[in-house]
């Protein structure tokens, strides 16, 4: 018996690990994306930001964040502070805990960590091409230690959502919503690139610089996606389990499916064109939509949901741009507007969730974090400001911030 303990503890735990190599691969996801999306001029900086706000991430949560989040004994709405990540499992703890500790310690932590960078990674493309690079990396370091974690802890954490019966399986509304609303804040208090909007309610697209970067970014996203909530089944060395991880990753990649589809048809019949950009969108779009409740829809149902996703992307897109909220990937139209249709998806195919714990977290998330990043951002702007100037943002951010290009053949620069 304690033999097939031990393999099954040891399957378990490969697979947490495989599952967060695949969300850690998202980052090169967001990077490819983010810099397909933004002009040749913005390129190395977006890609400077994916990297360093990837290792704040990883370094705050293993600071503060996970012992926030998960190792604390707080009450319903203010959890414990701490440091670090605790110790890892022994041999008899194992094997006294009949069942209950069944992957390592260690393993919960990295796939944990890589859920927070995601939720960091939605703001970059939303703030890009004119704010500061170290101002973004100073409100980095605030996102993952200590606004993520909090809100993480009321759902995941066991804290007062978790009590009222909220259902968010892998994290649209943690994750993503959360991203989103950090987002919004930012570039309520950034502005719109300069150019972006004009006179009498012109828009005027500004198109990005390397399509096949960003078909590329969607993709890695897309693959990613299946560990981020394959993953969040949390075992797999059960026949149940085993099943239940399957179903989510069918899902997943059928809701993107949905989405793709959805978002490319009204395109065409909108625009008269089958757009590039609302196809990435629509597949992102569908991603988010399944993440609150993979492991409960049909497929076909995981079809419609990431569908319906799709269409909301689209029309979210058109309606910022309406509203001059600027949004060069729109991030806060896939992670937020899909992120909260995703919350509200859960009830129709899983008879445990009810459309007020739904409510009541959707509200919860997006206020906490958008009035604490708004704070964040306003402190931020007042001791180091958050925007480059008028003569950087037209010169590019990147040899502004970065000092080099990263495409000097074709923007003039040397080799």
């Amino acid at each position: 018996m304690n033999e097939l303990v031990e393999v099954q503890y040891a399957l378990d735990t490969f697979y947490f690990l495989i599952c967060g190599a695949l969300v850690l691969w998202m980052a090169a996801g967001f990077s490819m994306l983010e810099a397909g999306l933004v002009r040749a001029k913005n390129t190395t900086e977006i890609l400077t930001k994916n990297m360093a706000l990837f290792a704040i991430a990883c370094t705050m949560y293993m600071l503060i964040g996970y012992h926030i989040v998960y190792l604390g004994d707080g009450g319903s709405i203010l959890p414990d502070f701490g440091f670090l990540i605790g110790a890892e499992h022994g041999v008899d703890d194992v094997l006294s805990s009949g069942g209950d500790t069944y992957y390592a310690a260690r393993s919960d932590f990295f796939f944990q960590v890589v859920f927070v960078a995601t939720a960091m990674s939605i703001v970059s493309g939303a703030v890009a091409e004119r704010m500061k690079l170290w101002s973004f990396l100073l409100f980095a370091v605030f996102m993952t230690g200590l606004i993520y974690p909090i809100q993480a802890y009321w759902s995941w954490g066991g804290g007062f959502l978790s009590e009222a019966g909220f259902s968010d399986y892998a994290g649209s509304g943690i994750v993503h919503l959360c991203g989103a609303a950090a987002a919004l804040a930012g570039v309520l208090v950034l502005g719109p690139r300069r150019g972006k909007y004009g006179k009498n309610g012109a828009i005027n697209a500004i198109p990005g610089a390397n399509m096949p970067l960003a078909t590329l970014g969607t993709f890695i996203l897309w693959l990613g996606w299946l560990g981020f909530n394959g993953g969040s089944e949390l075992k797999l060395s059960d026949i149940d389990s085993a099943n239940a991880v399957a179903q989510v990753f069918a899902n997943t990649n059928a809701a993107a499916s949905g989405g793709v589809i959805a978002a490319l048809i009204l395109a065409r019949l909108w625009f008269r064109k089958a757009d590039l950009t609302m196809g990435l969108n629509g597949a992102l779009a569908g991603l988010v939509a399944i993440t609150a409740g993979p492991s409960a829809p049909s497929i076909l149902a995981a079809t419609l949901i990431g569908a319906v996703g799709g269409l909301l992307v689209v029309v979210a897109i058109v309606a910022l741009d309406e509203l001059r909220i600027d949004d060069p990937v729109g991030a806060i139209s896939v992670h937020g507007v899909v992120g909260i249709w995703g919350l509200l998806a859960v009830p129709l195919t899983d008879d445990a969730a009810g459309f007020g714990a739904q409510l009541l977290g959707m509200a919860t998330i997006f206020i906490w974090t958008f009035a604490a990043s708004l704070a964040v951002w306003l402190g931020i702007k007042a001791v180091m400001g958050v925007r480059v100037s008028a003569e950087e943002e037209y010169e590019g951010v990147d040899v502004a911030e970065c000092g080099l290009e990263a495409y000097p053949e074709f923007t003039g620069g040397k080799r």
